[in-house]
């Protein structure tokens, strides 16, 4: 403990050089081609320049192509500071991500623009400031302080600072994964800073499977006054939509007490019809559900009743123009992730979360589980124990999202406590 002791003070020291790059890096959205922008590219190169630096002893960029985003690729960093046995050492894992959410509602953000952040009462505020740049730069805090002592920990550290999080991690963990398994060992630990809660006593084990499903639903535009000659699909959506929604709560009940919320959830997110006028009965809607599934139930079924849904819907409403049937219901799989194993409640890296929050915080913490969409889960497929921890105010994808600096410096003293206990 004396030795995480001294980290922890050099941690502290840091504190304003931990600020400021947090607003650095806020300055620039790393959003994903898939809501129209850039990607990550311009924050890696600004990551990278901050620590070109500093004594890693290996820093790799793996870049996913993609040829919407900038430069054509999705990049993530992976730099490694050895532990006391070198290459040999066992490892631990702090895996962040470098994208965010779109800003939302300019007019909503009354402490300052998105990204033109602000100091402001011990926070930092600004879009990605709390997911994932606090934990981000918390993790890189983590690992200066001891190079700045001439500490090498227990284990090996390895910093992660990986694309495409939000939007399904096709470009990111889960392309490393597929691309370079050589990446990854069984005795790996784990710990991703993107989710917790105030007093940072919850420890994530387990997610739910997800599934974010769209339903795209056909019918035949006509003028409103006269909606026999059409078939309003607007109608047609929200009667499968209602009639999904109350299927899916009744058929899916079962509660869980190891989540939070204990039972599956099945909420519509997201509609779209092209119909720009008052008096348009519209030939085509669009709605999503954001499905969190508890990992009893299998997705497929989930999908085949909603298939059995949709063709009575489409029975109900059935017409005959030209020729062709209508209404038409297709479903589009947005983003599904099934559930794997939940980490061991008993396994190493939750017993050394614990330890270090007791040691340094003087708190007992708790395990369970959460609705889904972290890295956790893809590590956890592999059989590699992975924890979600960190210390957050909660106030991710709002306007006047903030991260507040106490959070970022203590966790930064837990994190650098599971390296060197």
């Amino acid at each position: 403990m004396e030795t995480v002791e001294r980290v922890s003070k050099e941690i502290e020291n840091l504190r304003e050089e931990i600020v400021d790059t947090l607003v650095e890096l806020i300055k620039i959205p790393a959003i994903s081609p898939d809501y129209g922008y850039e990607g990550e590219y311009d924050k890696a190169q600004k990551l990278l320049e901050i620590i070109k630096a500093w004594p890693f002893d290996r820093v790799d960029v793996y870049n996913a192509p993609d040829e919407r985003a900038k430069n054509g690729v999705r990049p993530s960093i992976l730099a490694y500071y050895y532990g006391e046995k070198g290459e040999e050492s066992p490892r631990i894992w702090i895996l962040t991500h470098m994208d965010i959410v779109p800003p939302g509602d300019l007019s909503k953000w009354t402490v300052t623009e998105p990204f033109k952040p602000v100091v402001k009462d011990g926070k930092v505020y600004g879009r990605g400031s709390e997911d994932n740049g606090q934990s981000l730069v918390a993790s890189l805090y983590t690992v200066k302080a001891m190079m700045n002592l001439g500490i090498r920990p227990k284990r090996t550290v390895v910093l992660a600072f990986v694309a495409d999080e939000e939007t399904g991690s096709k470009y990111g963990v889960e392309w490393l994964m597929r691309e370079h398994p050589e990446l990854f060992r069984k005795d790996d630990l784990v710990l991703v800073p993107d989710g917790g809660n105030e007093d940072g006593t919850f420890i994530e084990v387990a997610e739910k499977s997800i599934l974010w499903l769209r339903i795209k639903v056909r019918g035949k535009q006509v003028h409103a006054s006269m909606p026999g000659k059409g078939l309003n699909a607007h109608r047609v959506a929200l009667d499968f939509a209602y009639h999904l929604d109350r299927l899916l709560h009744e058929k899916y009940s079962d509660k869980d007490e190891l989540f939070d919320p204990p039972e599956s959830t099945f909420e519509p997110t997201m509609v779209k019809n092209p119909a720009d006028s008052p008096n348009i009965a519209p030939g085509e809607h669009e709605v999503v559900f954001d499905c969190r599934i508890l990992p009893r139930y299998i997705i497929d079924e989930v999908l085949k009743n909603a298939e059995r849904v949709a063709e009575e819907i489409k029975e109900k409403y059935r017409k005959e123009f030209d020729g062709k049937v209508l209404p038409e219901i297709e479903f589009e799989v947005l983003q599904r992730l099934d559930a794997p194993e939940p980490t061991d409640p008993n396994s190493e890296i939750v017993a050394l979360l614990k330890k270090a929050l007791k040691k340094l915080r003087g708190k007992e913490a708790k395990v369970g589980g959460i609705g889904g969409g972290t890295f956790a889960a893809y590590f956890r497929k592999l059989g590699i124990p992975a924890v979600v921890w960190a210390t957050l105010d909660e106030t991710a994808h709002q306007p006047n999202e903030y991260a507040k600096i106490d959070n970022m410096v203590e966790d930064a003293k837990v994190m650098a406590a599971l390296a060197l206990l």
